[in-house]
């Protein structure tokens, strides 16, 4: 299996040197940058699974590389600040970041928050290669995009696993915890509230009416399903090969 390739994008040398050497003894293929300008320009070469990505940054913001980044390839990003303020957390979220670490941070933890993340890169079985079709709706798992009546929606990377794992499961009510564990692929430590930051984003492209959404319900006191239009008549999904 071909080692994963891992960007550290940070503008204090401490830090940057001491997540690079950490990581690298974990057999992962190392790059890094101290600023927004070489990091784009390293993306473009080495082409990461993975970025670990500062939020200040002298010359850009995280949130706009993570955006800028995202938008060229499907690559997973963890975001690295010292602001422990949960709205700062939001707007991470929001702008495409895969997981939020708060400095100062051990180790162990990067450790564990960067092979959850890497294991979400498993090869998908020929059953969830299948697209997901509801009326307008099309989910296609290989291409990893959702298009909904002929147009095409974009969604940040977690923003798709979400959604797709609930439309797998029409009519199924997850908890919040449940979905981390499903979605997020390990226990997260942190506010649960980030699964309902990613599906009021996820309701903003796909919804009619967000102030009362038709196809991500959310069920009180428990937590969300997908609903799935005419559930009834059709049964289950329509698969597209």
């Amino acid at each position: 299996m071909a080692q994963a390739k891992i960007l550290v994008v940070d503008d204090d040398p401490a830090i940057r040197t001491l997540i690079y050497r950490f990581l690298s003894k974990q057999n992962y293929q190392l790059e890094s940058a101290e600023d927004g300008k070489s990091a784009m320009a390293i993306f473009e070469q080495f082409n990461p699974d993975l970025v670990i990505l500062d939020v200040n940054l002298p010359d850009a913001t995280g949130y706009t590389l993570c955006q800028e980044m995202q938008s060229r390839t499907g690559v997973f990003v963890l975001m690295l600040t010292s602001r422990s303020d949960e709205a700062d957390k939001i707007r991470g979220f929001s702008q495409g970041a895969d997981d939020y670490l708060t400095k100062p941070f051990s180790l162990g933890e990067l450790e564990v928050r960067v092979g959850a993340i890497l294991k979400r890169q498993r090869p998908v079985t020929t059953a969830e290669q299948q697209c997901l079709a509801f009326n307008g709706l099309v989910i296609d798992p290989v291409r990893r995009e959702v298009m909904l009546n002929s147009e095409m929606i974009p969604l940040t990377a977690l923003e798709f696993d979400l959604l797709h794992f609930l439309a797998s499961h029409p009519g199924r009510v997850w908890r919040r915890a449940e979905l981390i564990q499903k979605v997020w692929d390990y226990e997260y430590v942190g506010d649960q509230r980030v699964v309902d930051v990613h599906i009021g984003q996820i309701r903003k492209k796909i919804e009619i009416d967000t102030s009362q959404p038709a196809l991500i319900q959310t069920v009180r006191g428990v937590g969300y399903k997908f609903e799935a239009p005419n559930l009834e008549a059709q049964g289950e999904p329509s698969s597209i090969s």
